[in-house]
């Protein structure tokens, strides 16, 4: 008996890119759905195991186009400043399809030093995991979710056109919420 894998959905026309309709590949995730683990790479090539690093945590995870664009270097340098503000139990990423080298130059140039970037190149997990590769381009569509500590989605939210910025005050009241809950789930 052979097992096959099941190719993971396409969506076409679920967003624009220049102008033309793409392909989104992968699922929509939902608040409610545990969050798939994935492996990217960090500025030095290492694979990081992004969940598993981050367990305990609340994780924020913005996945953008391309650092090097107006909109994703605003978003980047907006979690930057908000990793500072929120404390040590929470953990950004911000996920693109940028080379790690191209990543390190950008957080270096840019002064971000708060957030973890990581690099969906090699394999596009990311991507597939979380329904943000755009086929046509492979990268991948704007999207952000909040993380809590126990993998569950507690916000999710793929922006419509991948020039606009995420909902940050959104963001920020879930991922406060989800930090209030404390290690165990509980209130204070």
């Amino acid at each position: 008996m052979t097992h096959q894998s099941v190719a993971p959905i396409e969506r076409a026309g679920l967003i624009q890119v220049g102008g033309q309709p793409a392909t989104v590949i992968g699922a929509d995730l939902r608040v409610g759905d545990r969050a798939p683990e994935f492996s990217a790479h960090t500025q030095d090539w290492q694979t990081l195991t992004a969940l598993a690093s981050t367990r305990g945590l609340v994780r924020i995870i913005a996945a953008v186009p391309s650092l090097d664009t107006p909109v994703c270097d605003q978003e980047t340098r907006t979690f930057n400043k908000l990793a500072a503000e929120l404390g040590p139990d929470l953990h950004i990423l911000v996920v693109s399809t940028d080379l790690p080298y191209a990543q390190k130059r950008w957080c270096g140039s840019a002064g971000v030093d708060q957030v973890t970037t990581l690099s969906d190149h090699m394999t596009a997990e990311f991507g597939l995991r979380y329904g943000c590769l755009i086929k046509e381009r492979r990268i991948l569509r704007r999207a952000t979710f909040v993380v809590d500590r126990h993998d569950q989605i507690v916000y999710a939210a793929y922006t419509a056109k991948l020039g606009d910025e995420p909902e940050y005050d959104a963001i920020l009241s879930a991922a406060r919420q989800a930090l209030d809950a404390g290690p165990r789930g509980e209130q204070g």
